[in-house]
């Protein structure tokens, strides 16, 4: 068995994408025995959208066959990683998950730095927000392969990805295996249990790649005119091949070469546990990570992010053909965790002159400073956060007059810079409805109110205005673009379903990442109490017929 697993990792990752013919024969009115969700990491509808004309693997399968929903949102205002992961296969949105962005603050922790990771089980000794055992605590609802699993003991629930939160949120604490990228050493698990033969053959093949050199990927024709450097701080990006030297972990990371190796684990995973062959429906979700790190380093418009995305529309060929060439009866779902915005170096060369990176003076330590200096309060940290934007939290140990007048001073100073959009007050968010209608229609409050959590949000919620990146400086943390903003350039992200059989349709009009469960569940016939969820089904019959209606 595991001298078929190592051929499907070499082929899963190496094949050539097939061109998939426009004729299907008709779906199958039987549930599929296998649902795979994909999870693109910073794949926005923008990026969707730019490169739809080029695809000619298996995103061109999902959008020439499948059922394209382009306007899909993940409607919260705090558009980071953890968070819309943990919408995708919950049905729920960040309130009701409990995972309200990557990292929060909890200023009653005993130890110092008070940030508690989403992925985090913060009890355990020496626990740090960047040396933690990975767990699923924090997640306060069960996600699609938990509620399988409820209902059917037998059904078999995989997870894995590129980072642990992806993995972790989307597989739940009920999954039977959950896997992500550790490290050089490859895939490891928060499961404690010991390396199984398959992810030691797994671990033993990308040890193989990552100790051969990568001479780059060639420049796709679409790719040409992206072909030019831009500067951003000590940063010059645009131009990049992912040329990289034999042991270059981090070039293998921030490349497509993540993603081949994790499609191919997920290939070979399939393979070894049988998954979609017994009489019940199995479930594997994978979190595809090397788009995010792509444009986190790179941006999202320059050859690096064209090339991961013709690698991307490969990959998933070869995947797909993996799955149809062993005759698996499967449904997938494609979506993103969020978008993602480019530098705005490149945008300012690019007809966008007003794009601007934030203001130091909009950075915690810097606010709390200037907070100090206004009131006259001293000795302490005043303000807690994450970064120039998003959650702020006031110190526990200002007395109610000091929170009072600290607050005050902060208001006033934020909303009259000239980079903030707003500044919400948690008790405007949590007197605010959770959002209803549809997603592209709800209010900046409202956006704030669905990843509002009282626990665990901070006093205040500061959102700047559009077309402001929120790093301050390119080289702070190596990065020169991110998302997180509460604006459609990181809101929206493509919703895609195929099976083999299924009608197209495109539907342009807006749906959320949390309509996913009900609509995967309602094909494998799973009743979803509607008031666990904040999700709808999603009818996914072309004309008559509702494939809601089980």
């Amino acid at each position: 068995m595991l001298k078929n697993v190592a051929a499907a990792l070499l082929l899963a990752a190496s094949l050539p994408a097939m061109a998939q013919g426009p004729v299907q024969p008709a779906a199958p009115a039987t549930p599929p025995k296998l649902i795979v969700a994909i999870s693109v990491d910073q794949f926005s509808a923008d990026l969707f959208s730019e490169y739809r004309q080029y695809y000619t693997g298996g995103l061109r399968r999902l959008t020439e066959q499948g059922v394209v929903f382009p306007r899909g949102y993940q409607g919260h205002a705090a558009t980071e990683t953890c968070p819309g992961h943990s919408t995708i296969l919950t049905g729920s949105r960040p309130a009701r998950t409990g995972i309200i962005a990557n990292s929060w603050f909890d200023l009653n922790a005993a130890r110092a730095d008070k940030l508690v990771y989403c992925a985090e089980d913060e009890t355990q000794p020496g626990s740090s927000s960047a040396d933690y055992q990975a767990s699923p605590v924090h997640l306060r609802v069960p996600t699609l392969g938990g509620r399988m699993k409820a209902a059917n003991p037998a059904t078999r629930v995989v997870s894995v990805a590129g980072k642990d939160r992806a993995a972790i949120m989307m597989g739940g604490p009920t999954a039977d295996q959950v896997w992500w990228l550790g490290g050089p050493q490859g895939y490891v698990s928060y499961k404690g249990v010991a390396t199984p033969p398959l992810v030691a053959k797994v671990n033993e093949v990308m040890a193989q790649r990552l100790a051969q050199p990568n001479p780059g990927f060639e420049l796709p024709p679409q790719c040409a005119a992206k072909d030019f450097p831009v500067k951003a701080g000590s940063i010059t990006v645009g131009t990049g091949r992912f040329a990289r030297e034999a042991g270059d972990y981090k070039g293998f990371r921030v490349s497509p070469e993540q993603d081949a190796m994790t499609l191919a684990f997920a290939a070979a995973a399939i393979e070894a546990m049988a998954l979609g062959r017994q009489a019940q429906t199995d479930i594997i979700s994978i979190g595809l990570s090397a788009t995010d790190y792509i444009g986190h380093a790179y941006g999202t418009e320059g050859t690096e992010s064209c090339i991961q995305v013709d690698r991307l529309d490969r990959e998933l060929g070869a995947f797909f053909d993996r799955l149809d060439k062993d005759g698996l009866d499967y449904v997938v779902m494609l979506t993103a965790d969020h978008g993602g915005h480019d530098l705005p170096e490149r945008h300012r060369l690019n007809a966008m002159p007003m794009e601007q990176r934030v203001d130091k003076a909009l950075t915690p330590k810097a606010l709390s400073a200037a907070i100090a200096e206004k009131t006259g309060i001293s000795g302490k940290r005043l303000i807690w956060g994450d970064g120039p934007a998003g959650d702020l939290y006031f110190d526990k140990g200002l007395t109610a007059a000091q929170r009072t007048k600290v607050e005050a001073a902060t208001l006033a100073l934020l909303r009259a810079h000239p980079q903030v959009q707003t500044v919400f007050t948690r008790a405007e968010i949590a007197a605010t409805p959770s959002p209803s209608g549809p997603p592209e229609s709800w209010s900046l409050i409202e956006e704030a109110r669905a990843s509002f959590d009282p626990q665990r949000s901070g006093d205040l919620l500061l959102l700047l205005k559009p077309r402001v990146m929120s790093i301050p400086e390119a080289a702070v943390m190596g990065y020169v673009a991110t998302h997180g903003s509460p604006w459609d350039t990181d809101r929206r992200v493509p919703i895609l379903f195929w099976r083999k059989g299924l009608v197209h349709f495109e539907q342009p009009l807006g749906v959320e990442t949390a309509d996913i469960l009900p609509t995967l569940a309602a094909l494998i016939g799973l009743p979803v109490p509607k008031d666990q969820i904040d999700g709808r089904c999603l009818d996914l019959i072309a004309g008559d017929g509702d494939s809601c209606a089980n």
